[in-house]
């Protein structure tokens, strides 16, 4: 597997990830602290997290299929997107599972 497949769903993981946890606190400022200019900033990063979530999802689904990993395990990588702060802690085990694999050696690392 080439570096720049694990290294593009690294990227996006950490980008959904932050959108993801924007989200949360932009939620809880208009819907708990009730601030008059959270309902913007909750709309404007509704739409992009959902737009790279897409991304996320493709990417995740390459690296996946190139990995062969199980649909339980490619399911829960999926998903990582949808909870907050959810994607670093998997983003993390994903790169320490796959950082053999991307080096050259035959099998990937189970953690």
């Amino acid at each position: 597997m080439k570096q720049s497949v694990l290294t593009r769903y690294r990227v996006m993981a950490y980008v959904t990830g932050v959108m993801l946890v924007l989200l949360t606190l932009g939620v809880i400022g208009k819907y708990l602290l009730h601030i008059s200019g959270a309902d913007g900033f909750t709309r404007v990063v509704a739409i992009a997290h959902g737009w790279l979530y897409v991304v996320y999802l493709v990417l995740a689904f390459d690296l996946g299929s190139k990995a062969k990993w199980p649909f339980g395990k490619l399911l829960w990588v999926l998903l990582a997107g949808t909870i907050p702060t959810a994607a670093f802690f998997v983003e993390r085990k994903v790169t320490r599972e796959l950082a053999p694999l991307v080096a050259g050696t035959a099998e990937p690392v189970s953690a």
